[in-house]
């Protein structure tokens, strides 16, 4: 074939006339025709192999220009022959290509070949991949995930053929072919129609799907093969680039060729080009290319975690775009550096360029730490962790990147708040510092330390500093005495004297150690000796050339070698400084290497105090994350717990316990992520053996349990119980430790006997023989003869016998109890009656949980209770008898025993009605809860034996009448209930407050101390009476209605805050049992949201939300009173009325519809509140506000506002309040309509700023007409401002009456008045102190106008108690009737 083969840029250009020499196809083969040409194709490459390609040539290529018309097995045969044809030349082509005999014709044959067999073989493989495309997007799935049924059944095999194809041309290519054409230049067509054909097969959608992996690597290593030989490294690159830019699933997979390229081609060239376009890029147009951006930033990414170390070199370029404004370029190019930091720039062994850019890199992913964009913030986050998890963060860097961690922990974005707590975490994890950071610890070593370095200084500045003297400047001064001895010794009288022996004796074998001991002679001024060996050595070395000028013996010429020899030249110094004795200098060195090591202590202490203070810090904020609302920002928080309590951080357990609420959280994943963060600290200990372990996860638990709160130790029963219901094989184990524990066998801390016995309260809850079988020793051990020595080892071995009663278990069948003699009651009783004549601080709380274990767990306990308060009683009064008769048998006693005994009283007294109290309480629980379910489980069994009877007897009867008799049994159940209920407070009314009860013989005296505050001032014995007066309400509502005034009255009265609390709760409590009673006082329960101690605003509030809530309290105008809460100084009880709140709008319109009357209460001038505190509290209640009709109807109620406001500040606080509505456009045509409410008030500033500000949030995001409106209403606004209502003309003006503007305009002018009072900070007048004696109780004066009913109390003992409380015509009246619940509901909850 003596023609040329040229690529053609079109198929069809084949067809056409060529040029000179130029292969033209001379015929297309007709589709019909072609199996018999593809036969004879197969027959000619079986017989003369892939040459047969130049006379089949024109058969290929009719396939190709015919392939729509072309059946897909002939295209498939076509493709076989091709791919066997170019296999066939990359096999032949190497004995070709290595002969030198080969001549120009056969070489010009080959090239055709390659040339012709190549072209198509790409140009079907295009065609394939096209069909393969388009038929993929035809079956592709549908809605339903069922595929299409389109054909193409013909390329399902194309995967493995595409493959065949890629190898034979990377065969074929790695073959050195460039010697085929002349000059070895090889033609540029050729290259870009194997690399169009590698393109295009890129372009597949799932070429980055793991599937497409043996092609993938295919084409980027026949790239790769073209790049390094072919000249393809500019096309490479800018096609990169393109293909970047409209295939965004192409970023993972160019940026491993990118780096298979540089790394397995040694093509590093590439990486420089593509990077320098992409840098290069500006920020428009990024902006144009949002996929595109986004497929540059995630190959720069992954070619920085592939390479980093060849990016380095370029990362100028990129770092350009951290100032752009594309935030996924910037985070790229922060991830680049950040993996340059982790794997190139790190270690010790950088040079001083290599830490300069290290510095550099950290001070710029510094910087972005407050990028504006949030995602940026979180990734650079992330970054750092990387960094400090691979231990490349660099000492000095790690206290300045840690702050700036603490610091994103308040970032607004929930992702950044994630990542900061990660990288805390790793910080942690990684520190380089201590294993136990506590900069309480660190403390007494720095200050110790730093102190001794501060003497070391101080000793080295009082010492004399020593000169340091050139050798030049000690020959100055020496040499004249020096020159005298020279001239001495020249002299011809002169005689040898005794030194003679001496200089004989140190003469060296050769001419350096000789000058270096004429040096020393000089130096210790032994110049006679120093001037003789000098001598003496021109005659032992005459060649030296140090002593050559001594072959003329002057004065001169011996005192210029003796010059020579001291001074020294440039290269003999350092010699012979090294043999000179030691000098004052080398010895300072010492000192200041001491000095340095002293220095360096102290700054790695201060480094490690910083480091601990700042996790201390982080610790802090990280513990408040644990209750968020967002689940993932929980998890990390309990993620992060968990890892500084494994590092033993210094206050790292009180993260822990305050995570143990979550096991109660209603988010699954939560609850899940503390359980297994408690098992992995707690329950699954280390140790060689089973004993060991147990003893590990007893010290861990015990650890826990020390001075934790109730709450928490109700939180731990939760995850102890579930491991010992586990079926763990360290349960008998760990409670075989426990009792050994707590019996005083192994010697331990009270505390952990305590924490010992509430664990074995815990294990009883899984499994009640662990303490049932064991009571005895619980009693005698705890309860024994030395109970009165520690009642709070008593108290908690009550609540650990409590674990094993039924109300704990809830167990169906009969009520699990022990007798009245038992042992456990018989210790109770003994020191309850011991322990109230005694002044126990410990023996009340011990003395609740027993009288409770009691009634929960013996027989008949209400007779148990009444023998002990009997008991008690009498104790008290024989104590009271034998103080008086050891009174009169002193004759005197002086007034400072009397006090003593009179106190002493006071608190066995209080302790005695504190156990009355309890004992009430339990009577009426004990009642309604024990004895109405022993009637309701009595009844179910009789009513289940009657049926069975009746089933037996009338079973065909029954089957007739089933539906009737279904009915006439719920009627009878629900009789039998209430009968049951009607019994039990039948008991409760008439029974138990009986003149035989006992109880009825303290509710008198209680009613006495309750009601003479000046008598009775004890603060122990007024709590405990209150307290226990409120427990007896409890009992019936006569009680209840006769005490409420005076329980009303120490509400309001009392001056001791721990009473006024408590009176709170108790109330409260009332209040959910006899509603209707305590349903007019309401108002005096929200009075105590301003009283002046904090403690009792916070049981206020506390209480309140949870009978506003519960829906026992209607919601009234008095929440304002917890809106202004809202401002409160405590911290605490702002977050409490936030919560109230919170939970307040989760009812349906509740905050919408109290709007306007708190709106109402706030803004009365008689309150005072300021308009700072007045607008943060509408801001926080505006907020719930979300619908639109709302928000409209709020508008036009707040605008009739204006109309009866009578003050300007009235007027500025409705307009404050409706510029914080988030307004709509219903609600701004409401706020047009309603004009002439507010338009003849705004000329006041505080009116008109506030609803400019709304046209100004309104235009924002506004379409173009209602932005206009808004514009108009806006001039509108300030025309009525600037001039007034009257000077400005509109037509809703005209139709105005004149005289209505006037008068608008003098109510516009109606004065503030007079505030001759101080307020308090939340809003509230200060209250006054009544002076009512000083008996009386110092009683708060209310803000509110309605008068008060006036209480006196008395001290003197004639006047009737009754007076102390208010009068029959001073009770509130009902005026809303709340329905009473039935008595069987109540029993059901």
């Amino acid at each position: 074939m003596s023609l040329d083969f040229f690529v053609p840029l079109c198929v069809g250009d084949l067809v056409k006339t060529g040029g000179i020499n130029q292969y033209v196809v001379q015929d297309v083969v007709p589709p019909k025709q072609l199996p018999s040409y593809l036969c004879k194709f197969k027959a000619a490459l079986r017989s003369h192999g892939p040459l047969c390609i130049l006379e089949h040539f024109d058969t290929g290529y009719s396939v190709l220009q015919q392939c729509n018309a072309v059946n897909m097995s002939m295209k498939e045969d076509t493709l076989d022959l091709l791919i066997q044809v170019v296999s066939g030349l990359a096999a032949s082509l190497p004995v070709l290509l290595g002969s030198t005999s080969t001549s120009t014709a056969e070489r010009k044959e080959k090239l055709n070949a390659v040339k012709m067999s190549v072209y198509l073989l790409c140009k079907l493989t295009e065609r394939f991949e096209s069909d393969s495309c388009r038929q993929c997007i035809v079956t592709a799935p549908g809605k339903g995930g069922k595929k299409g049924k389109g054909g193409g059944d013909g390329l399902l095999q194309w995967d493995s053929e595409r493959e065949k194809v890629l190898h034979a041309l990377v065969q074929l290519f790695q073959v050195d072919i460039h010697s085929l054409w002349s000059l070895s230049l090889v033609e540029e067509e050729f290259i870009s129609c194997v690399t169009c054909c590698c393109y295009k097969l890129l372009e597949n959608p799932t070429i980055s799907h793991v599937k497409s992996k043996p092609t993938r690597d295919c084409i980027i290593h026949l790239l790769g093969v073209l790049i390094k030989k072919y000249n393809h490294l500019l096309g490479a690159s800018v096609k990169v680039i393109q293909l970047l830019q409209h295939f965004e699933q192409l970023s993972s997979v160019f940026a491993q060729a990118v780096s298979v390229w540089s790394t397995e081609y040694g093509v590093r060239a590439i990486i420089g080009e593509v990077i320098r376009e992409i840098g290069q890029r500006s920020s428009e147009e990024l902006a144009r290319e949002a996929s595109g951006v986004k497929a540059f930033s995630s190959f720069i990414a992954e070619l920085g975690s592939l390479v980093p170390e060849l990016m380095l070199p370029n990362i100028s370029v990129l770092i350009t775009h951290l100032d752009g404004e594309s935030h996924t370029m910037r985070v790229a190019v922060c991830e680049v550096l950040g993996e340059i930091l982790v794997r190139v720039l790190c270690g010790d062994g950088l040079d001083d360029s290599g830490k300069a850019d290290r510095d550099r890199f950290f001070d710029t992913l510094q910087e972005h730490l407050h990028d504006t964009h949030s995602y940026v913030r979180a990734r650079v986050l992330q970054v750092y962790a990387r960094i400090v998890n691979s231990k490349a963060l660099p000492l000095s860097k790690y206290s300045e990147v840690m702050e700036l961690a603490v610091g994103r922990l308040m970032d607004k974005s929930i992702n950044a708040v994630k990542s900061a707590i990660q990288l805390l975490a790793a910080f942690i994890a990684h520190n380089p510092y201590s294993c136990k950071l506590s900069s309480a610890d660190l403390k007494k070593p720095l200050e110790k330390e730093a102190a001794k370095l501060k003497e070391m200084k101080e000793k080295l500045e009082g010492e004399a500093p020593v000169a340091v003297i050139k050798a030049s400047e000690l020959w100055a001064a020496m040499e004249p005495e020096l020159l005298v001895t020279v001239e001495a010794e020249l002299e011809p009288t002169s005689e040898e004297d005794e030194d003679d022996g001496d200089v004989e004796e140190d003469e060296a074998e050769d001419d350096r150690a000789t000058a270096v001991k004429v040096a020393q002679y000089l130096r210790v001024n032994k110049y006679r000796n120093a001037v003789r060996l000098c001598i003496r050595a021109h005659g032992c070395f005459p060649e030296s050339e140090r002593f050559a000028s001594l072959s003329t013996l002057t004065p001169e010429t011996l005192m210029d070698t003796l010059a020579l020899i001291f001074k020294g030249s440039d290269e003999d110094t350092s010699d012979l400084s090294q043999n000179l004795p030691p000098t004052p200098q080398k010895e300072e060195e010492g000192e200041n290497g001491e000095l340095k090591k002293q220095e360096m202590l102290v700054q790695y202490l201060k480094d490690t105090e910083t480091f601990a203070l700042q996790v201390e810090r982080a610790i802090s904020v990280i513990n408040s994350m644990l209750y968020w609302k967002t689940t993932s920002v929980v998890l990390e928080a309990v993620q992060f717990c968990v890892t500084v309590c494994e590092f033993s951080v210094a206050n790292s357990v009180s993260g822990v316990r305050k995570m143990l609420p979550l096991v109660w959280s209603t988010d699954t994943a939560i609850k899940d992520a503390v359980v297994q963060a408690y098992r992995r600290l707690y329950l699954n200990p280390q140790g060689e053996t089973i004993r060991v372990k147990a003893h590990t996860l007893v010290d861990s638990l015990s650890e826990l349990m020390v001075d934790a709160s109730l709450g928490t130790i109700q939180c731990l029963e939760e995850i102890v119980q579930e491991f010992f219901g586990g079926g763990s094989n360290l349960q008998s184990t760990v409670v075989q430790v426990l009792w050994e524990r707590f019996t005083g066998k192994r010697e331990t801390s009270g505390l952990h006997r305590r924490a010992a016995v509430l664990l074995l309260g815990m294990a009883a809850r899984a499994e009640r023989e662990v303490v049932l079988s064991n009571l005895d020793t619980l009693c005698s051990v705890a309860l024994g003869e030395k109970v009165t020595e520690d009642f709070l080892l008593a108290r908690d071995a009550v609540i650990t016998i409590c674990s094993i009663t039924d109300h704990v278990r809830q167990s169906k069948g009969a009520p699990f109890r022990l007798p009245q003699d038992h042992q456990l009651f018989t210790c109770l009783t003994q020191a309850i009656a011991e322990g109230v004549v005694m002044e126990d601080p410990y023996w009340q709380s011990f003395m609740e949980l027993s009288v409770r274990l009691m009634y929960f767990l013996a027989e008949s306990p209400d007779q148990l209770c009444s023998r002990l308060l009997q008991r008690c009683a009498r104790l008290l009064l024989d104590q009271i008898v034998e103080g008086g008769e050891l009174g009169k048998d002193a004759g005197q006693i002086q007034d400072g025993s009397q006090e003593s005994n009179e106190q002493v009283n006071c608190v066995c007294l209080a302790q005695l009605l504190a156990l009355c109290g309890c004992v009430a309480f339990w009577q009426v629980s004990h009642l309604e809860r024990s004895v109405s379910a022993e009637l309701r489980r009595r009844r179910g069994e009789r009513e289940e034996r009657e049926e069975k009877e009746k089933t037996l007897s009338s079973k065909a009867k029954h089957a007739a009448n089933e539906s009737a008799m279904e009915e006439e049994l719920g009627v009878i159940g629900a009789s039998a209930e209430d009968t049951e209920a009607e019994l039990i407070r039948n008991i409760c009314e008439t029974e138990l407050l009986a003149e035989e009860n006992l109880l009825c013989a303290f509710l008198p005296l209680l009613v006495r101390v309750c009601s003479s505050p000046g008598r009775y001032s004890h603060p122990q014995l007024t709590t405990a009476a209150c307290l226990a007066l409120s427990q007896y309400m409890m009992i019936s509502p006569s009680v209840c209605e006769e005490n409420v005034r005076l329980m009303f009255t120490v509400l309001e009265r009392s001056a001791l805050p721990v009473v006024r609390a408590n009176a709170v709760i108790a109330l409260g409590d009332l209040t959910v049992r006899f509603p209707n009673i305590l349903e007019p006082w309401t108002q005096n329960l929200y009075a105590r949201l301003s009283d002046e101690v904090p403690s009792v605003r916070q049981t206020a509030v506390t209480v309140l939300t949870q009978l506003v809530l519960k829906d026992v309290l209607k919601v009234k105008g008095q929440v304002s009173e917890v809106a202004v809460l809202l401002i409160d100084p405590e911290h605490h009880i702002t977050s409490l009325a936030l919560n109230f709140f919170n939970e307040l709008s989760s009812k349906d319109n509740a905050i919408y519809n109290l709007l306007p009357d708190i709106i109402s209460r706030l803004s009365d001038p008689e309150r005072g509140m300021t308009s700072e505190d007045f607008n943060t509290i509408m801001k926080q209640l505006f907020s719930y506000i979300t619908k639109e009709r709302q928000t409209e109807s709020l508008v036009e109620k707040l605008c009739q506002r204006f109309r009866t406001a009578k003050t300007e500040r009235q007027w500025c606080d409705v307009a404050v309040s409706l510029s914080l509505l988030s307004m709509c456009e219903r609600g701004f045509k409401r706020l047009q309509e309603c004009w002439e409410c507010y338009s003849d008030k705004l000329t006041e500033p505080g009116v008109y700023q506030p609803l400019l500000s709304i046209t100004a949030k309104l235009r924002r995001g506004a379409k173009a007409q209602f932005k206009a409106q808004v514009g108009e209403f806006e001039k509108r606004l300030t025309a009525v401002h600037t001039r007034g209502l009257e000077n400005v003309e509109s037509p809703e003006m005209n139709e105005e009456n004149p005289k209505e503007g006037g008068s608008s305009k003098t109510v516009m002018r109606t004065p503030l008045p007079a505030r001759g009072r101080a307020r308090s900070k939340r809003g509230q007048a200060k209250p006054s102190v009544s002076g009512c004696g000083d008996d009386s109780f110092v009683t708060p004066r209310k803000s509110r106008k309605s008068k008060k009913p006036v209480i006196t109390f008395s001290s003197e003992e004639d006047e009737d108690e009754e007076d102390a409380v208010m009068a029959e015509s001073e009770t509130p009246k009902v005026t809303t009737p709340i329905a009473r619940i039935s008595r069987r509901a109540r029993l059901r909850n």
